[in-house]
């Protein structure tokens, strides 16, 4: 099922209009000793400079409750119907607002532990500040799940190897990066992505990078799964 950034970007923005779908995830959430938990449909909390948020933004949803001990360590139980369509983002976003070329680094450490059945994406999904551009890296995958937009081949860049999707959604260009293999813990160098996007493919100029997300793009999750942060950090200069 190809990406929707729209609803994600026009369902945020309407969250305080949508007060009657506040509390669409009505399961309790799991038993973690954590600082916070949501199972608001659009729940979220800063932790530690990182800002989490439930968001349950498809249509034909299930329950969702997000929970954190940080915001670098934190999961999700959802519970999502076996149908089409992206049912949820919960991330945990770290603000950048910076140009890229004033940018001196830009990097992210994970470790997830994620299911094995299920269909979803652990994906970082980076904005610029204007919406324009969405960049999406993701570092493993499962299921009935797919990139928007058309192949441009493979690339090795921030040390990962990815194959390479462009597309758009009506609202903005969406730049694909899925790695060739599955992932749950490692590194990532954005910054060399970024500029092989502004630099080597001239799609897109000296943009803002506002933000950089982390977190779970679901699909379905029928009968219920835990998708854990064990530990996340994204750090610029």
């Amino acid at each position: 099922m190809a990406s929707s950034t729209l609803g994600k970007v026009t369902k945020a923005l309407l969250a305080p209009a949508l007060a009657l779908g506040a509390t669409v995830g009505l399961a309790s959430a799991p038993a973690h000793a954590a600082v916070w938990n949501s199972c608001d449909q659009w729940g979220n909390t800063n932790l530690n400079g990182y800002t989490l948020y439930n968001n349950i933004w498809g249509s034909g949803a299930g329950s969702q409750c997000i929970w954190a001990n940080s915001g670098t360590n934190w999961g999700v139980w959802a519970d999502h119907p076996n149908t089409g369509g992206i049912k949820s983002y919960p991330n945990s976003k770290k603000v950048i607002n910076k140009t890229i070329t004033s940018l001196g680094s830009l990097t992210s450490n994970y470790n997830v532990t994620v299911p094995s059945s299920g269909a979803y994406n652990t994906s970082y999904d980076i904005w610029d500040t204007d919406y324009d551009y969405e960049i999406m890296l993701w570092v493993n995958y499962n299921g009935a799940v797919g990139p928007l937009g058309t192949s441009q081949g493979s690339v090795t860049l921030g040390g990962h190897t990815w194959n390479v999707y462009k597309g758009n959604n009506g609202a903005n260009e969406v730049f694909s990066f899925l790695r060739t293999s599955d992932s749950t813990s490692g590194s990532v160098n954005i910054l060399p992505i970024l500029k092989w996007i502004k630099d080597t493919k001239g799609w897109m100029g000296n943009e803002t990078i506002g933000d950089v997300q982390f977190g779970y793009e679901v699909t379905s999750s029928s009968g219920g799964l835990d998708f854990i942060t064990n530990n996340l950090m994204v750090s610029s200069s």
